[in-house]
Formats: structure tokens, C-alpha cells, sequence
């Protein structure tokens, strides 16, 4: 896919999958902005795209804060050019009881989950407004489409995020804008193994791949590649979507 000319902001990008991500479009030629909550770690990503001799910066934002978002865009603005691309990444797990689950906890999910996703959209839409072109693609859950135990405060927020993007992409289509969603299915993070590490999961991540029809779990760049095609020229009639990407798992 040709990026050349795009600026694309990557929340969450500093590592697991918004780094595949930032990775594959800055190889696709957009000048990438790494947004993340860990700036010495968005700083490391940034410089290891630039060393490969792509165009990347990083910037630290929490995007449950509105004014880091937006002072983030601006900076991007102003370093790297409008992103008309979004890729909205960041999040936040938490397991739990539903009955033990405290309203701190909830609040925090939809801070950092849903609200997060919406100051970003809303703070970069208006970019893509005034260059007739934007693509919106926000990272879901597959467990939002079916509901998971000791997950609900995580699931209602990714819940909200499918909601979020498939009204954006009625609203905003008229203005050149697409938005989808995707939500994945076991992929190998960071966070995944840590979910492994805390007993979460089970036995194993092995344990899960037998039941995944491919026989694997699912790296990142399976992600960035449904990122890379859905901000793409050629993605222009697709809107609204849910792009499953899950090796035929479910749930």
C-alpha cells in the first residue's frame, strides 16, 4: 500500500501492535507519529523506524487527557504535517469479578478505552475535514462481540468503541472519511503474555492454538496488514466494518 504523502498518528505505538502498525505504514511511506503513554519508550520505537530510514516522531500523551491530545496534534501538526490517518490503539485491560468490580475500576475503563478513543477522533477529524480525506480505524475487542467473564468493565468499553466507530463512519463518510474497527482475537502482545503470566488464560497460549482453526496465535503484523489495507486508497468503499481478524476464532 503507497502511504507516500500521509501522516498517520498511532496511539499506543510504542510496542505489541500499534508498533506493527506504525511499522507497516512508515515501510508503506507515511510519516508516522507514535503516540504513547511511555515516552522513553515511544522515543526508542520513533528512532528504530528512522534508522530503517523512515519519517517517525513520538510524542507522550495520555489520550484520556483532552489538552495532551490535543497539544499532541498540534505538535504533529507541526512536525510531521495534518494526519489525515488514525489509528486509535491505546488501551487498557483489566480482569475482574463483576460484582468485585469497584467504579473506579469501570470509570477507568471508559476513561481510558472509550473516552480516549473519542477525544482522539475528535481532536484529529476536523484535520482530515479541511483535506477532504481521512481513514479512522480504531482496535476493538473480539470480546465485545460476544462478552467474556471477569472482563465486563473491558468489554463494555471496547462494546463502546464499536458503537463509537460505526456511527462515525454514517456521519462522516459524507465528508471523505471512513471508519472501521477491529477487533482482535488473540494476538500476541505484551499484554497477552502477561494475561499468560498472571494465570489468566488457562494453561497456556498453547493450550488456545488448538482451538484457533489456523493452529497459532496471532502476531501483530496480522494486525497492520488490515490496518494498512483499510487506510488505503483502495479502501474507499469500505465504512463502518467490523474487519474481524482472529484465524477463524471465536471467542
Amino acid at each position: 500500500m503507497n502511504l507516500t504523502g500521509r501522516t498517520a498518528v498511532v496511539t499506543g505505538g510504542a510496542s505489541g501492535i500499534g508498533y506493527a502498525v506504525a511499522a507497516r505504514f512508515a515501510a508503506d511511506g507515511a510519516a508516522v507519529a507514535i503516540w504513547d503513554l511511555d515516552l522513553h519508550k515511544a522515543t526508542e520505537a520513533a528512532e528504530r523506524l528512522r534508522q530503517d530510514g523512515c519519517s517517525a516522531s513520538a510524542y507522550g500523551v495520555d489520550i484520556a487527557d483532552r489538552s495532551q491530545v490535543d497539544r499532541a496534534r498540534d505538535a504533529t501538526n507541526d512536525d510531521l504535517g495534518v494526519p489525515t490517518i488514525l489509528v486509535a490503539n491505546a488501551g487498557k485491560e483489566y480482569f475482574g469479578s463483576f460484582l468485585r468490580t469497584s467504579q473506579e475500576q469501570w470509570d477507568e475503563m471508559l476513561r481510558i478505552n472509550l473516552t480516549g478513543t473519542f477525544h482522539c477522533c475528535q481532536s484529529l477529524v476536523p484535520g482530515m475535514i479541511e483535506q477532504g480525506w481521512g481513514r479512522i480505524v480504531t482496535i476493538s475487542s473480539s470480546a465485545a462481540q460476544g462478552g467474556r467473564e471477569w472482563m465486563t468493565a473491558y468489554v463494555a468499553s471496547k462494546a463502546g468503541v464499536i458503537g463509537l466507530t460505526q456511527s462515525l463512519a454514517r456521519e462522516l463518510g459524507p465528508k471523505g472519511i471512513t471508519a472501521n474497527t477491529i477487533p482482535p482475537e488473540f494476538i500476541d502482545t505484551p499484554m497477552l503474555r502477561q494475561a499468560e503470566a498472571d494465570g489468566l488464560l488457562g494453561e497456556s497460549i498453547a493450550m488456545h492454538e488448538a482451538d484457533t482453526p489456523v493452529r497459532r496465535v496471532g502476531r501483530p503484523e496480522d494486525i497492520a496488514g488490515a490496518c494498512a489495507y483499510l487506510v488505503s486508497e483502495e479502501a474507499g468503499y469500505v465504512t463502518g466494518q467490523i474487519i474481524g481478524v482472529n484465524g477463524g476464532r471465536r471467542g
